[in-house]
Parts: structure tokens; C-alpha cells; sequence
């Protein structure tokens, strides 16, 4: 039998209502920025792609189902010096040492400008800075708003960017009348005076400068998120090759030496010159037989 004087513990009632501490509406959550794994920039929460190198930082499934197989659509940018691109949203972009496009210059001023992305046309107003704002060197009224087109080169102070239109460099540029011209001659096939050789493939390079990077435009484009948009020159003259890091963000190599940028380095036979992840040799054409 049970002692009924025995102290027994009493299992929880599953119905008994309990006080717990709801979660705060008002809670401050911290979103962590992405950093690239490539060039190591940091970019805002939530972006799909990096702002500095272009690299895909997302596969969710707001990406679209060929975002692989198709090239992105990329927004107008501004191009510095370095190639470093800072793409345009559409309406207002602060442009200066706080803003959407951020410059570490300190001639800039915290607020330096605003640049507009309407309807497909890019506008730029400078809005009271202290040295200025230039378009090919022509100075901005303030608080103006002044359409600026593919290649303008706008200045900010002592900051100046180049304004790029994805694809434009490759359109095809219609003729002034609607009447086929007629060539006087057959235009004429320059033989490439070396080439580039690597696991790619072998590009030709021409007499003269030859820019490499991953942006179509380049004279070499080489598909690797390691190789930044303008990443380097290799320039060619009779018989000798020279090649500059133009400020790449994962720089370039010479025989497995780190190359110091924009000094121009001679490339002697058999040298392996690295770009990204890839190795590239030096080839030079044969002459051709009389």
C-alpha cells in the first residue's frame, strides 16, 4: 500500500499557462555586410553580386535559373582610374567620403555630389562642394543637373571616373547615311606581332599596347573572377615585350615574383607571367616566308 503521508512531486500540468518573454518588434538585429571571397571588398547585406569584382556572392533562388549560362545585366558604372567599377542604382547616388560611392580623397567633401540614373540616362549635380565637380574639364554649377554619356570623364575634386555603359563598347556604330559605302580597297589583315599563350587558349597581341583584363572591352579578356577589370598592359615593339600592373586587386607575377604596380617589366623568353589564376608564355610570330 501507499504511505498516503509520503511527499509526492506532482508531474506539470500540460494546460497551465506559462509567462515567457516575447520576442521585441523593436529588437535591434545586426546584418553582417558579405565579404568577397575574391577581392575581399566588403558589400552591403542582401547584393548578388560584388560591387567591386563583379563576383556572384549568392545562389539563391532569387537569382534567375540561367544566371550562368547568360551574361548579367549590369547597371551603368563609374570607372576609375584603377578600373575599379561602382555601379549606379536607379534615382540617386551620393557621390563623396559618405555616400553611396564612397572616395577616400581628401580633397572630396563628405557630400560631394549626386549622380541620377532616370529612365536610362545618367545625370550628374554637384550639391555645394568645396572644390568642385568637373565634366571633360568643364566646371559644374552648383546644384545643376547636367547629362553626362558614355565616356564622359567626370572629376570630383581630384578623383576622376569615366562613365561606362555595359556594352556600349561593342555596339555597332551605324553610318551617317543609308547608302553602303564602297572600299576603294580590301581593308588590309594585320598579322598579330606575338601572342599570349595559356591554358585559355592563345590571344593575339598587335604592336603597341595591349590591355589585359576580365572586361570584354579589354584587348584580352580572360573570364576569371580573379583578374580584375583592368589588370594589366602588355606592351609589344620590335622584338621586345614589356608588361605593367595597372593597380590589379589580386596583382600579377613574374616567375612567381609579385610584380609592383604600374612599373614596367621586360619579359624575356620562356618567363611565365601570372594573371588570376592563370599562366601565360610569351609567343612570338614566325616571319613569314618570301
Amino acid at each position: 500500500m501507499t504511505d498516503p503521508h509520503k511527499t509526492q512531486m506532482l508531474e506539470e500540468d500540460p494546460n497551465r499557462t506559462r509567462i515567457t518573454s516575447a520576442p521585441s518588434l523593436t529588437a535591434t538585429q545586426t546584418i553582417q555586410p558579405i565579404q568577397c571571397p575574391v577581392c575581399r571588398s566588403h558589400n552591403p547585406p542582401g547584393v548578388l553580386y560584388c560591387v567591386e569584382c563583379g563576383l556572384v556572392l549568392s545562389t539563391s533562388d532569387s537569382l534567375p535559373g540561367d544566371v550562368f549560362s547568360a551574361p548579367p545585366v549590369r547597371p551603368p558604372c563609374l570607372v576609375d582610374a584603377a578600373g575599379r567599377e561602382q555601379h549606379l542604382r536607379p534615382g540617386e547616388n551620393l557621390v563623396g567620403r559618405e555616400g553611396d560611392i564612397l572616395l577616400t580623397d581628401s580633397r572630396c567633401s563628405r557630400k560631394h555630389a549626386k549622380v541620377y540614373l532616370e529612365d536610362g540616362k545618367v545625370f550628374v549635380e554637384d550639391v555645394g562642394s568645396t572644390n568642385g565637380t568637373t565634366v571633360n574639364d568643364e566646371p559644374l554649377q552648383p546644384n545643376t543637373k547636367t547629362e553626362i554619356k558614355q565616356g564622359d570623364k567626370v572629376a570630383f575634386a581630384g578623383v576622376e571616373m569615366t562613365l561606362h555603359f555595359p556594352g556600349e563598347a561593342g555596339a555597332t556604330q551605324l553610318p551617317q547615311s543609308n547608302k553602303t559605302a564602297t572600299l576603294d580597297a580590301p581593308p588590309a589583315v594585320e598579322k598579330p606581332a606575338a601572342y599570349l599563350v595559356g591554358d585559355a587558349g592563345r590571344h593575339a597581341l598587335r604592336q603597341g599596347e595591349n590591355r589585359i583584363g576580365r572586361k570584354p572591352e579589354n584587348d584580352v579578356a580572360i573570364a576569371d573572377p580573379f583578374v580584375s577589370g583592368s589588370h594589366g598592359v602588355l606592351t609589344i615593339g620590335d622584338g621586345t615585350a614589356h608588361y605593367t600592373d595597372t593597380g590589379s586587386t589580386n596583382g600579377s607575377f613574374l616567375n612567381g615574383a609579385r610584380l609592383e604596380p604600374q612599373q614596367k617589366t621586360t619579359l624575356q623568353p620562356g618567363d611565365v607571367l601570372k594573371i588570376g589564376q592563370m599562366d601565360f608564355t610569351l609567343e612570338w610570330s614566325q616571319p613569314e616566308e618570301a
